[in-house]
């Protein structure tokens, strides 16, 4: 039986200020909050609460016969429990009815799996807490950023204990292949792979209000239709895009969440099914190993990292800022560890992109690639100044993590030998309220009063009479 995997990505993008080469050493604050709470209640207002609440509609009418998955990045959550907690909240109430999936992902939403596996490991395991202190349960399946993935990669996340791994169904990988089955990493054949199918999810996500497009409008018993008519053996049809595709990329004037609305029935009338990806990776065995050995994504026409590594001021950009990775991790430092989350997102990467590309591309406050660079370049210098000046600059990464870690074990130390100070005291405390009870108790026995001893009784006798 055909079943459709249908998933969603919530990220928000957080906004860097304007900043001069001047503001180096006198500014440490980057970010541009009034743009940040603009462009996310504008998202919040005409993507996010109407598809979610068009979702939880669904839910209600079809039951599980209508599933969805969500991977919202730490950095993301942040955001919204600033700006927009409804949102939050309404995917809590979504996730009550056991019809959504919630995967993990990178908390800065970066590109941290290219350069720094430590870094990759440590966020994708805050994400993950984060996921499920919201919604009670950890997630199993992984989604990288923009769904980057390498043989490589696979192997890492296999290790961190994922079960599966969503990422692009690109030709070049695939050759003759379809993506409409379950695939595994070479290196680690436990860990299960779902490719995107690229052409039904741009058929939503790119090209779904585009007037001048042959299949346009797209209605949904034509699309269901194409995934029927796939060979009988093919089973699975993943549809990956933003959620901003509804409301954002297409208006809602474009009546794409009544064409999401009618999914669910033109589907069951095709005995079609809906499943979220760890149901997908229990019931389905693999086919295949898939072989990437060069790194692949869901960017461009390419579908590989030159998006955001593909000219020499962004990889200048990305290297120096994770020269500083491991003294970040050694130090952690709380204002610098959240900074660095921020400073990691790739959309800054993004911005310096030179290439061109039939999907348009905001710049934000940018006139160029080149000021967008210049502006990144002058806050890493001040975030990179702040970092090695929390502790002298000549004690390098061996020797700060050693003097770091003979601290942290010392405040253990004295942290174990307080807690026992504590248990001694109450056991103390306890033994004098028991003594006190003791005396209390002896005391109030000694103040009875004495009951007098009866005399004993002397038995007179009898004098003999005298005859």
């Amino acid at each position: 039986m055909k079943t459709i995997c249908l998933y969603f990505e919530i990220h928000q993008i957080v906004h860097l200020k304007r900043y001069r080469f001047f503001d180096i050493g006198t500014d440490h604050y980057y970010y541009d909050d009034y743009e940040n709470d603009r462009s996310i209640s504008d998202i919040v207002e005409r993507s996010y609460m109407p598809a979610l609440n068009a979702f939880g509609e669904m839910f209600q009418r079809y039951g599980k016969k209508f599933k969805v998955a969500f991977s919202l990045s730490g950095v993301g959550i942040e955001q919204l429990e600033l700006h927009s907690p409804q949102v939050l909240a309404k995917l809590q109430e979504l996730n009550e009815t056991g019809c959504v999936e919630f995967l993990a992902e990178p908390y800065s939403h970066g590109l941290a799996s290219l350069i720094n596996a430590e870094s990759f490991a440590d966020e994708v395991k805050r994400q993950a807490d984060k996921i499920e202190e919201y919604f009670g349960k950890r997630p199993t399946v992984l989604r990288n950023s923009s769904l980057i993935y390498s043989d490589e990669i696979g192997h890492q996340v296999y290790n961190m204990g994922f079960k599966g791994m969503l990422t692009e169904g690109a030709k070049h990988v695939l050759g003759w292949k379809s993506p409409h089955y379950l695939y595994h990493c070479v290196m680690a054949p436990k860990l299960k792979l779902l490719l995107r199918d690229v052409a039904l999810s741009d058929d939503i996500s790119l090209r779904f209000s585009d007037p001048t497009w042959d299949e346009y409008p797209l209605f949904a018993d034509n699309y269901i239709r194409k995934i029927a008519k796939a060979p009988q053996e093919e089973q699975v049809f993943n549809i990956f895009m933003r959620l901003t595709a509804i409301g954002m990329a297409h208006p809602l004037s474009s009546n794409i969440l009544e064409f999401f609305k009618a999914l669910p029935a033109a589907a069951e009338q095709e005995g079609i099914t809906f499943s979220t990806p760890s149901e997908i990776i229990g019931k389905l065995k693999s086919v295949d190993a898939l072989h990437v050995p060069d790194t692949l994504s869901w960017a461009d026409e390419e579908r590989d990292v030159s998006c955001w590594l593909g000219n020499a001021m962004q990889r200048e950009a990305f290297h120096k800022l994770y020269s500083v990775a491991e003294r970040l991790r050694i130090a952690n430092d709380p204002r610098l560890n959240q900074d660095w989350d921020y400073l990691q997102a790739s959309n800054n990467f993004r911005f310096m992109t030179t290439k061109p590309s039939h999907v348009g591309i905001s710049r934000g406050i940018y006139d160029s690639p080149f000021d967008a660079f210049t502006n990144y370049m002058n806050i890493l210098g001040d975030f990179i100044n702040r970092v090695n000046a929390l502790y002298p600059e000549e004690i390098d990464n061996d020797e700060l993590n050693s003097l770091l870690t003979t601290i942290k074990n010392q405040g253990e130390e004295i942290e174990r030998k307080d807690k026992e100070i504590i248990r001694l005291q109450a056991k103390v405390e306890k033994m004098q309220k028991e003594e006190d009870k003791l005396k209390a108790k002896l005391d109030k026995i000694a103040e009875k009063p004495k009951k007098a001893t009866p005399a004993p009784k002397v038995e007179k006798k009898e004098t003999p009479k005298t005859k």
